[in-house]
């Protein structure tokens, strides 16, 4: 996906540079800055929306509006906050708008070879111990099952740490509750999926 956004005399970028600058460069017109971001962070977004809305093709479409809000909010972008939390507030925000005109999810199908590799659809790291001790497809099939059955917010504090990476004050600010809320949200949703993985547990 190429941002519409009127470029000027590109500034040097590197693999290095941390988030905020980058996307400071991007609004000053250097669009290599946006190419890094994009392929930085591309992947845990998609991930998060996936395992939000469990349909590839309405994934993949909100996927694509978050990164134009991306392009459309960059001449406004401050570094009041992490640039990762920012990113993940606008698809949060895309989410609840997506999920006030619709009704019905389509459901995981794990054995759809058409969509992305199940492995790819896991969380790469919460902290929280199974996900980091997956080793078959059984038990990566029980934690996608387990996730959907989470209560909306739970399921989105969950992956909005599992995905985005985002502290407890983190996933607060981006989804706009107190930090006592979400991480009583984060708690829960450990707790069910705990239980649901107890046959899982070494």
């Amino acid at each position: 996906m190429k941002p519409s956004h009127n470029a000027q005399m590109p500034i040097a970028s590197s693999n290095e540079d941390a988030d905020e600058t980058l996307m400071q460069r991007y609004a000053g017109g250097d669009l290599c800055a946006f190419d890094l971001l994009y392929g930085r962070h591309e992947l845990a977004v998609w991930r998060f929306v996936f395992r939000s809305v469990r349909a590839q093709a309405v994934a993949d479409d909100l996927l694509q509006d978050v990164w134009f809000a991306v392009a459309r909010h960059a001449v406004h972008y401050e570094p009041k906050a992490k640039f990762r939390t920012w990113l993940f507030t606008l698809a949060h925000n895309r989410l609840v708008d997506h999920m006030r005109t619709t009704k019905n999810h389509v459901s995981l199908d794990a054995g759809n070879d058409d969509e992305r590799d199940l492995a790819n659809t896991l969380p790469a790291d919460s902290g929280f111990g199974p996900v980091r001790q997956l080793q078959s497809r059984e038990q990566a099939a029980a934690l996608i099952a387990a996730v959907e059955q989470l209560p909306l917010e739970q399921r989105e504090a969950f992956l909005l740490q599992a995905e985005g990476d985002l502290s407890v004050q983190e996933i607060a600010q981006a989804t706009a509750v107190s930090f006592e809320t979400a991480k009583s949200r984060l708690r829960y949703a450990r707790a069910s999926l705990r239980l649901h993985l107890k046959e899982f547990a070494p």
